[in-house]
């Protein structure tokens, strides 16, 4: 069944983004990630449309190709910068991945895509931008698998991390343990944008479950097993 596999790992899961990667080379650099302890990759989708810089990133195409050649052990999500998710979400389902996060200031009935997604045997995730409140995602959450806070706008280049977004993931850490200590669903929180070594740690801290890396851990200056190596060096991890 899709979204069968559940991945949460050890304090902070780190979920590398693919965009920084040389898509030449991107089965490469995926069996890489995986050979460094990696199980997790995060996929951001981007139509032209919804993300201020009109970025195209990919499709359910190139996930299916991912999802063929990583397997069923690799966990994979779909971040849908998009404006048309709940028209398209079977598409990424049928692709093969395991979460579909969608944009809580995309959709227009949240509840009925989360639905949707769970009916189809898929897990469901809401999203929101650093300037959008955390009461916007709150009365899902006991329906969501999991909550991703950006924390860089989405789509915009040369951005550094917000840590002002703070105050939003403690309201969320606040509100998760509350509900899985009543019994309620085991929801994750994610952060996304500008994670590097030497923020991994305070997000950690903050009660953050999966941080999506990009840069930080792909790129031409080290390889992806150093990078990961510094990364939990830096979180006391051996």
């Amino acid at each position: 069944m899709k979204g069968s596999r559940k991945y949460w790992g050890r304090a902070l899961e780190i979920a590398p983004s693919i965009l920084t990667a040389d898509f030449s080379n991107l089965a490469d650099t995926l069996e890489e990630a995986v050979n460094a302890g990696i199980n997790w990759i995060h996929m951001d989708v981007m139509d032209g449309n919804w993300v201020v810089n009109r970025t195209i990133t990919f499709g359910p195409a190139l996930i299916r190709a991912v999802r063929n050649r990583m397997g069923t052990e690799v966990f994979i999500d779909c971040h849908l910068m998009i404006t048309n998710a709940e028209e398209t979400w079977s598409q990424y389902v049928d692709a093969g991945v395991d979460l579909v996060i969608a944009h809580i200031e995309a959709v227009d009935n949240m509840g009925s895509l989360i639905k949707s997604l769970h009916d189809s045997g898929c897990q469901a995730g809401a999203v929101l931008n650093p300037d959008t409140p955390a009461s916007s995602i709150l009365p899902f959450l006991s329906q969501l698998d999991l909550v991703l806070v950006m924390s860089v706008v989405p789509g915009k280049g040369g951005q550094s991390f917000m840590p002002e977004v703070e105050s939003k993931v403690r309201k969320f850490r606040e509100a998760i343990d509350k509900q899985i200590a009543e019994g309620g669903r085991q929801t994750k929180l994610m952060i996304d944008g500008g994670i590097k070594h030497h923020n991994a740690a305070m997000v950690s801290e903050w009660g953050v479950d999966v941080a999506v890396v990009g840069s930080g851990l792909i790129n031409d200056k080290a390889s992806i097993k150093d990078n990961l190596t510094e990364i939990n060096s830096a979180m006391g991890i051996d």
